[in-house]
């Protein structure tokens, strides 16, 4: 694997070749497929110019122009590149090569698994197919002919409306023509045998569209859920953004292999077969609403995406970005507005915010880029996701769709920048985001400290914020954001007060804000305002502020914004640890936060949400506020906060969880919103009875009454997270039930990666050896290693086990699969915020790593920006 230099967005030149018609016939074969490709090009530039054509493990067969072969002295061809020498401006090239699918372990281009011949494109694996103009801006109408064995290969799929068919002896021919131009990352071929899913679905234009989801032979019975999934997402987009589908037919393959979530491909997606397959003997619930936003998210790419597309990889959030926000809209619209955002939120916190602060931090339009897979990042698409959502704060619904309708009508067909869409929206709505690029530009996590004063004689809070975004490597300053806060305010009762403003734009390094509201009829006397800051997670920003405890538990009860309940109720469970290790002490649970989680739990609050704030913050989230991350004592006060809240409510918590027992099991599973929730409290006080109650029969009789796989797999993991008595049993059985099911399998992979036991590297090092898991699939992977770097004690073990186990895999798969390597490499990054011990393994891994004769582009990144840091 030769390794990449890196490119740089300053340095764009758009193409001196652009491709017209493109005509591609697969004849398939294992190790032999023979690929013909014929394109019509036209030269853009100037006449001296050579057409240089991308291409990665191929073989030449033959090369014509205009229908003579070319002379072998009017081209080259070396591991990466095809250069053809004329002086013709406009002619027809015909290039044949042969690729071997069964070899390619890296799961990019053509490949072979499972008897299926799949494709995967994004973001360069196009050149590994046949040789190509391999970017997003040169965009093609795409014929693809399919050639291959009838009974092995009864399906052959590729993008757009199928156009022919025909027989040949033993083969068949499928015939797919695609009418709208697209860059080669979109393009897709399937072949294989599968059980089909069909089903039709009216536009709002009247036309009807042809709708199939493939699956492995046997799995039709877990293919109705996405059915429903993709048809409530063509009728969401018809009604909120006034976007219909485009094609005769729509197609969705499920496959194994895979080492994306899912690929938007026009109209024939290729998913990872953990996005599509659902029911509820197999599935949870949130593999349910995962399968629901995955479907929807791929759906939606179809304009944002695939209509418009991106200009080059560095505008990768234009389409991802955007497209994360519209799936999180489309979730919302359809559940549970509030705990979708609480998820949001969670992921951008225990995640985005430590990329940010790591040596691969990046803008969510990056300058630089040496491997374009390592950019597939939570900040390009979560943090991206939220910096539309900002746009939409300022705008509003309404002006935010007058945006969207003109970047749609400027752009349809074309291969754009972020620049393009955020003029679209300042054009619409007459305003000035000169300022607000900055988030476009800049990397890092803004922090802004707040202060909060009430004049108790003019009835005003003044509110002084000041933002600060540290130095990120390669930028040393930042600019200030242009920062959306809203802003509510409630009395020490809990009474809402209405505020003059509830949205305040912090434009500035430091700005005071006068708010004016009903304080005299709301307020006691001796009474000072509670302030709820950036509700609904207004920006993707760290707040400092002085807050007290019975504040918080104001907020805690009363916010008005669900968002702000929850948050209030990690800032005191967080307070309390922090405290705790500043102490170097043992966190203490006080009576106050007591008193009101227990009022919590009694309420009629939706139980999810009361769920999501009775559940501690996870030691990612927690790690995040530290130089020099404690691990142990991170650990041990999560621990003893846990079991001291258990403790003091358990009584409470078991006969919640008795009532919520009684009311689920009054009827058969039903995947609707309530039952969702009552679900999500139910297994969360779960988790808490199980660190008081070691009686190992009554898990065992909880887990032998499921009758769904929430149920199941919440009494497995609150046993073994625990160390309870009933696990190894509870373990045996899962495994005795669920061998062979791969996606069922992987979730038992997971519960033990994440048990925070002192022997769980050696755990994981057998479950290696099971014959669920192969290192040759990503999931496998991300499912029992991947978990197992989040396990913050035991991968960060001290004697380094867990550091040399990650290491020998990342090596492996260095030679076979380095998109799942560098995933797993992400666990190093940020090895100069640990102790000194610490420190000096993971660097022994990287350097390690960096010996390697053939390191890949993947790794090689991430390795070189770790160890310079």
């Amino acid at each position: 694997m030769s390794q990449k230099t890196a490119k740089y967005r300053k340095d764009y030149q758009a193409p001196a070749f652009t491709i017209e018609q493109v005509d591609l016939t697969f004849e398939l074969d294992p190790q032999q497929t023979r690929v013909t490709n014929t394109m019509v090009v036209t030269r853009q530039g100037t006449h001296d110019e050579p057409l240089v054509l991308d291409g990665e493990a191929l073989t030449l067969i033959s090369l014509t122009l205009d229908g003579d072969p070319v002379s072998a002295d009017d081209y080259s061809v070396t591991d990466q590149q095809l250069t053809l020498n004329t002086d013709k401006s406009r002619f027809t090239l015909t290039v044949v090569n042969d690729i071997n699918p069964s070899e390619n372990k890296a799961l990019e281009g053509l490949y072979l698994a499972q008897n299926t011949y799949c494709t995967q494109c994004e973001a360069e694996g196009f050149r590994r197919i046949t040789y190509y103009l391999d970017r997003p801006d040169v965009l093609a109408k795409f014929t693809t002919t399919v050639i291959a064995d009838k009974q092995q290969y009864p399906f052959l799929l590729s993008n757009g409306n199928l156009i022919k068919r025909d027989q040949q002896g033993d083969k068949h021919i499928a015939v797919w023509q695609d009418p709208f131009p697209k860059p080669s990352y979109l393009f897709a071929l399937v072949a294989g045998d599968f059980d089909v899913l069909r089903d039709t679905f009216t536009t709002c234009e009247g036309r009807t569209v042809e709708l199939e989801l493939f699956v492995d032979k046997g799995n039709l019975d877990r293919a109705e859920h996405a059915m429903t999934s993709l048809k409530n997402a063509m009728r969401w987009d018809e009604q909120r953004f006034g976007l219909v589908y485009d094609l005769d037919i729509y197609m969705i393959v499920a496959v194994d292999f895979f080492n994306m979530g899912a690929m938007e491909n026009k109209g024939l997606n290729v998913f990872n077969a953990k996005y599509v397959l659902a029911n509820p003997a197999t599935a949870t619930d949130q593999d349910f609403l995962n399968v629901e936003s995955v479907i929807g998210h791929e759906y939606f790419h179809n304009w944002t995406g695939n209509r418009i597309t991106c200009r080059d990889w560095f505008q990768l959030s234009l389409k991802e970005g955007l497209t994360v926000f519209r799936d999180q809209e489309f979730s919302s619209d359809l559940g549970s507005r509030a705990v979708n955002r609480i998820q949001d939120v969670k992921v951008i916190r225990s995640h985005q915010f430590t990329e940010d602060a790591g040596p691969m931090a990046h803008p969510i339009r990056p300058d630089k880029v040496l491997e374009m897979n390592n950019f597939y990042t939570v900040t390009v698409y979560n943090k991206g996701a939220e910096v539309i959502r900002m746009i939409h704060s300022l705008l509003g619904e309404a002006g935010f769709q007058k945006g969207m309708k003109l970047y749609v009508e400027r752009h349809d067909g074309q291969a754009v920048t972020c620049e393009d869409f955020v003029t679209a929206m300042e054009d619409a709505n007459g305003v000035d985001f000169t300022q607000f690029r900055n988030w476009y530009a800049q990397a890092g996590t803004p922090q802004v400290k707040a202060d909060v004063a009430y004049d108790r004689a003019k009835q005003q809070v003044r509110l002084t914020l000041r933002q600060h975004t540290p130095a990120t490597p390669g930028q040393d300053h930042k600019d200030p954001f242009h920062i959306p806060v809203k802003v509510s305010a409630l009395a020490p009762s809990g009474a809402v007060i209405e505020l003059s403003e509830s949205l305040l734009e912090l434009t500035e390094k430091e700005q005071t804000f006068v708010l004016n509201g009903d304080f005299a009829n709301k307020l006691a006397a001796d009474e000072q305002p509670v302030l709820s800051l950036f509700d609904d997670f207004s920006a993707p920003v760290k707040v400092e502020r002085d807050i007290r405890q019975q504040d918080l538990l104001v907020l805690m009860a009363h916010a008005p914004d669900p968002v702000s309940r929850w948050d209030a109720s990690q800032q005191l469970f967080a307070s309390l640890i922090h405290r705790a290790i500043a102490a170097q002490t043992t966190v203490k649970l006080d009576d106050d936060t007591v008193a009101a989680c227990r009022a919590l739990l009694q309420s009629d609050s939706d139980p999810a949400l009361i769920a999501l704030a009775l559940t501690l913050p996870n030691a990612a989230t927690l790690a995040d506020s530290y130089d020099e991350i404690p691990v142990e004592q991170l650990r041990h006060n999560l621990q003893q906060l846990k079991r001291q809240l258990a403790a003091a409510l358990a009584e409470p918590m078991q006969a919640r969880y008795d009532e919520l027992t009684e009311q689920l099991r009054s009827h058969s599973y039903q995947l609707e919103g309530r039952d969702i929730a009552m679900r999500q409290l139910r297994n969360t006080l779960l988790l808490y009875l199980a660190e008081v109650n070691t009686e190992a029969d009554w898990f065992v009789e909880q887990y032998q009454l499921t009758d769904n796989m929430t149920d199941t797999l919440a009494v497995l993991q609150a046993t073994a997270w625990t160390q309870h008595p009933a696990a190894e049993d509870l373990l045996q059985r899962f495994d005795q039930r669920w061998q062979g099911e791969k996606l069922v399998m992987d979730k038992w992979f997971q519960t033990q990666a994440l048990a925070d036991h002192e022997r769980t590297v050696e755990r994981v090092q057998q479950l290696m050896q099971h014959s669920d898991f192969s290192i040759d699939n990503p999931n496998r992977v991300y499912s029992l290693l991947a978990a197992f770097t989040q396990n913050l004690a035991q991968f960060h073990r001290a004697d380094g086990a867990g550091y040399r186990l990650v290491g020998e895999v990342i090596e492996r798969l260095n030679n076979s699969n380095p998109q799942v390597a560098s995933r797993l490499l992400s666990a190093f990054m940020s090895w100069k915020r640990y102790d000194p011990a610490r420190q000096a393994l993971m660097k022994q891994q990287l350097e390690q790593l960096q010996a390697l004769p053939k390191l890949a582009s993947d790794l090689q990144e991430k390795v070189e920006n770790s160890l310079s840091a």
